[in-house]
């Protein structure tokens, strides 16, 4: 993939960014975005790909009117509606809201424009999830799909995060991630997590260890200049990037 101009543009009241090719007006297929209720399958069936221990619809759904808790998920646009269709549970086939807890929770106008989300169908390939509280906050997931690894999309969820987590204040970010998971952990090491401790048995299907990892302070500015470096590569590399938010 070549080198690639960013473009980054919000449609509507959710956060969406696109990135176009230097070389014409054709966007890239890639985009994030906050979850609404609409994506609570995909995200339920990507959660049990990748987590034997999976919560139901139910509790996503209940999530999502959490105000301490938020997500966000990535889109590959190109897939059809059919396609989307397969993996939607029938209850989830319909859009009657327009996330207005979203629009509540997160009135920057730096994030959000006023014109209102599409009703057109769009394929989930991963989230992450996180709570926050008291200046500080804590991932609970990074998902992707399996065809979709290896392909920069774990980190692009990764750099949003840590980049909505900024805009709301908070200082600090913890996480837990699998003893065995080498990938994810060289990942959150490169961006500046560190081992904290350990918590022993702590998965349910296979009694695994996982690995407590935290942030530096994530406003200091030693943190953000090593992040906007890592950003600039990741757009280099992936041809995807989330450095400019419409304002």
């Amino acid at each position: 993939m070549g080198v690639l101009l960013v473009n980054g543009m919000c449609y509507n009241n959710l956060r969406r960014f696109r990135v176009k090719n230097f070389c014409g007006d054709e966007d890239l297929p890639y985009y994030v975005r906050m979850m609404s209720r609409k994506d609570v399958a995909q995200v339920t069936e990507i959660d049990r790909e990748a987590f034997p221990t999976l919560w139901s619809s139910v509790n996503y759904k209940h999530e999502l009117q959490n105000r301490l808790a938020h997500f966000i998920v990535a889109c590959d646009k190109r897939k059809t509606d059919e396609e989307i269709a397969k993996v939607e549970a029938p209850s989830e086939r319909s859009f009657a809201g327009r996330a207005s807890r979203v629009r509540r929770l997160f009135n920057l106008s730096r994030f959000f424009s006023n014109r209102l989300s599409s009703l057109h169908k769009e394929y989930i390939i991963g989230f992450t999830s996180f709570w926050i509280m008291a200046g500080s906050a804590h991932i609970t997931s990074i998902s992707v799909r399996k065809p979709h690894r290896r392909q920069g999309v774990g980190e692009l969820l990764l750099i949003s995060v840590i980049e909505l987590i900024t805009e709301l204040n908070a200082h600090l970010i913890t996480l837990e991630v699998r003893a065995s998971n080498t990938a994810a952990r060289n990942l959150y090491n490169k961006h500046g997590f560190t081992k904290t401790g350990l918590r022993r048995s702590y998965y349910i299907d296979n009694r695994e260890d996982a690995v407590l990892m935290s942030s530096e302070n994530i406003s200091a500015a030693s943190f953000q200049t090593r992040f906007q470096r890592l950003k600039q590569a990741h757009s280099r590399k992936w041809g995807i990037a989330l450095s400019q938010v419409a304002r």
